[in-house]
């Protein structure tokens, strides 16, 4: 078997492959291709933590490397209360105006009442909301704490609430009076198009989220729009206390309550990173010439982003990070930062993301369980997170955070400026920590139905718009349909087309943008999809069969086919092929033999003289190493001409050369030579080679 026939065989073999039954949990390739290790944490590392004009790191990292074993000093510094860092609630520069009993208004150093208010015996609610309010006294008639006498004085147990007043929160009160002693560097603002990182030890994530808790952070309870935290997430829980008490809003505060229990009885110590990046926006997609089908693909319909280990996660954010975690919102992202509450360190200081930003936080761990989504969320109790920690002390889970545009109808999703977007917002994230070099990268991502629900996307859309950007980026992709088994099976089937047709991100961008101009509000575009590269294909064939040229199928690409290694019960064998596996030493194994058939040709073909003149498949077979008989020719014509005895002058190889000039491949020659060479022509070839062959020197 030639080359060219061994390359086609293992192409059908590997096209025959078909999907799994629908009753399995995932399908596509098995994840630890998309991990790129056997275990999560084989997967490489990311960047270790290194101080640097681009990253503070707000704690003292020993000369010998991180300890696990006890929380990391903080590192220390000088306050700095400007546009550039966080305001916090202890700076001497943090002032509040009071009233005197005479009605004469002076500022007053805010960290002193904190700090008086807190010290006070707190033994119920209506105590800790006089406390939160005796230094947000503008809030004295707008406050109302519903949520927060719903869950103490209605909805939990009274042993419950009593542990919590008795116990936890005198303990809370400790540690967001210690900030101080935590923070003692400034900590900068994350602000739009600007690259930086800032790396925080949880015990120090612990203190702040405490003053969250008791709403000590200046500026930052204001909703109005020109207010100098305007373009920040809302940070102290006053919004979440204020929330009407419904189901999920205590299932979260029930969260909250929990992660304060954890980290008071057992301080953490680690280490959080986050990181802000901003990259190029209108990247040029119509040239992009990154393949799908070297993209691999693991769809899952049962588990969740949240139990992908060692893959970056997505967090389908809200360009405002957290969404409404403080407010009613409980879906995706609001859940996320429920179980894992250090996430919400990130709203602190992260200005809201542009179009062309990405947020990724390293190290977060989960500390409750949960079930439902939206309002049926539930606290499922405590969870213990085993994930090990990387040569820096973080727990090794990476949330990528990028937002969906959000869109009120359909319509507006399919646009090119909304396309374009998308990718844009996606490729931004995927390619974290790759120096947008060549890929592929791992580990890969897990992520899902992106910018769907509220936000109004369509997931087949998103779909294909996260696979074309994965693709550019050079990551491989872990989908999570949650539970929605028919799009998990569509998801394959659409990588497999792309595949099978060798399509590129540009061909696919250029599809996509043609399905804006169709109805799409009724059409189908995985159909469409479809459709669009059968008839460009059979566009193609025709072509081909126009000018002259042997129509061929659509085949996998040799690079995919190489890469292509899907789960087990996958594949169908074909009763006429072997099972072959393609692998690059098998390929040159195949040429190697080529090449020995070629130097033994002239050989063959003086020993097998009478095969030639009786057989004519023999002489279809010689025909294959062209490049050599021509060369033959060439020399019996070189003698005929010296000697003048023979008469060779019939051209041979002009002959050759009209017959093949339009077939690209000895497949092709092979397969033509019946029909171009006559029975009259073989004959007088077959008395030239004789008479050559008997010819004596001169």
């Amino acid at each position: 078997m030639n080359h060219s026939r061994a390359y086609k065989k293992i192409l059908k073999t590997c096209i025959l492959q078909k999907a799994m039954s629908t009753n399995c949990e995932w399908k596509g390739v098995p994840i630890s291709q998309i991990i790129g290790s056997d275990s999560p944490w084989g997967a490489p590392e990311f960047p270790l933590v290194q101080p640097a004009y681009n990253h503070s790191v707000l704690y003292h990292i020993p000369a010998s490397g991180a300890q696990l074993d006890r929380p990391p000093k903080p590192q220390i510094g000088k306050d700095k209360w400007d546009h550039e860092h966080v305001r916090m609630p202890f700076s001497s520069h943090s002032l509040y105006p009071v009233e005197n009993s005479s009605g004469e208004t002076h500022l007053k150093k805010r960290w002193d009442m904190i700090q008086k208010a807190l010290n006070r015996p707190i033994r119920n609610t209506e105590e800790l909301a006089s406390a939160i309010l005796s230094y947000n006294t503008k809030f004295k008639n707008k406050w109302k704490f519903r949520s927060l006498y719903e869950l103490f004085e209605e909805h939990l147990e009274a042993e419950e609430t009593k542990y919590f007043y008795d116990v936890t929160l005198p303990e809370m009160i400790k540690l967001a009076l210690a900030l101080p002693q935590l923070i003692q560097s400034p900590i900068p603002l994350l602000k739009q198009n600007k690259n930086h990182s800032i790396s925080l030890s949880q015990q120090q994530i612990s203190s702040i989220l405490a003053n969250a808790f008791f709403c000590t952070f200046p500026r930052r309870n204001t909703t109005k729009r020109d207010s100098e935290y305007a373009s920040y997430p809302y940070f102290n829980f006053s919004m979440l206390f204020e929330c009407s008490p419904s189901d999920h809003i205590l299932e979260k505060l029930k969260c909250i309550c929990h992660y304060f229990r954890r980290v008071c009885t057992n301080v953490p110590a680690g280490a959080v990173t986050v990181s802000r990046r901003a990259g190029r926006a209108g990247g040029g997609w119509r040239d992009c010439a990154a393949r799908l089908g070297a993209l691999r693909v693991h769809a899952d319909a049962t588990s969740t982003i949240e139990d992908a280990h060692g893959l970056i996660q997505v967090d389908f954010a809200n360009k405002f990070l957290g969404g409404g975690v403080l407010n009613y919102g409980s879906v995706q992202e609001e859940i996320r930062f429920m179980i894992c509450p250090e996430l919400m360190i990130s709203m602190l200081f992260t200005e809201a993301l542009r179009p062309n930003e990405a947020l990724m936080i390293i190290g977060c761990e989960q500390y409750s369980k949960y079930s439902g989504y939206g309002h049926s969320f539930q606290w499922a109790g405590e969870h213990v997170d085993a994930t090990p920690r990387d040569s820096s002390g973080r727990r090794r889970c990476a949330v990528l955070a990028i937002d969906a545009q959000p869109f009120s109808n359909k319509s507006q999703e399919y646009k090119k400026e909304a396309i374009t977007r998308e990718l844009d917002k996606a490729w931004v994230g995927f390619s974290f920590f790759t120096a947008d070099a060549a890929g592929p990268h791992f580990p890969g991502v897990a992520t899902g139905n992106w910018g769907c629900g509220a936000f109004g996307g369509s997931a087949p859309l998103k779909l294909l718009i996260q696979m074309m950007a994965l693709a550019r980026a050079g990551r491989h992709l872990a989908y999570y349909t949650f539970g929605d088994a028919a799009l998990r099976d569509r998801l394959v089937r659409a990588h497999e087309l792309l595949a099978h047709h060798d399509v590129t991100v540009g061909q696919l961008y250029e599809i996509l943008l043609k399905f804006c101009n169709e109805d799409v509000q009724k059409s189908n575009i995985f159909t469409f999809l479809e459709e669009t590269l059968e008839k460009k294909r059979c566009q193609n064939q025709l072509q081909r069969e126009n000018s002259g040229g042997e129509t061929e199928n659509y085949e996998l690409p040799l690079s995919v086919v190489l890469d292509l290694n899907r789960s087990p019960d996958m594949f169908t064998t074909d009763d006429d092929s072997e099972s072959i596996t393609p692998t690059t030493k098998k390929m040159q194994s195949d040429e190697t033999e080529i090449a020995h058939k070629n130097k033994d040709f002239s050989e063959k073909l003086v020993t097998n003289q009478n095969k030639i003149l009786t057989s004519e498949r023999e002489v279809a077979e010689s025909i294959e190493p062209f490049s050599q008989t021509t060369k033959l020719f060439d020399e019996m014509e070189k003698l005929d001409n010296d000697s003048g005895k023979l008469n060779l002058n019939c051209h041979q190889n002009s002959m050759f050369e009209q017959k093949t000039a339009k077939y690209e491949t000895v497949m092709d020659i092979e397969d033509n030579l019946q029909t171009n060479i006559t029975p009259n022509d073989k004959k007088k070839l077959a008395k030239k080679i004789t008479d050559y062959f008997s010819k004596k020197p001169a």
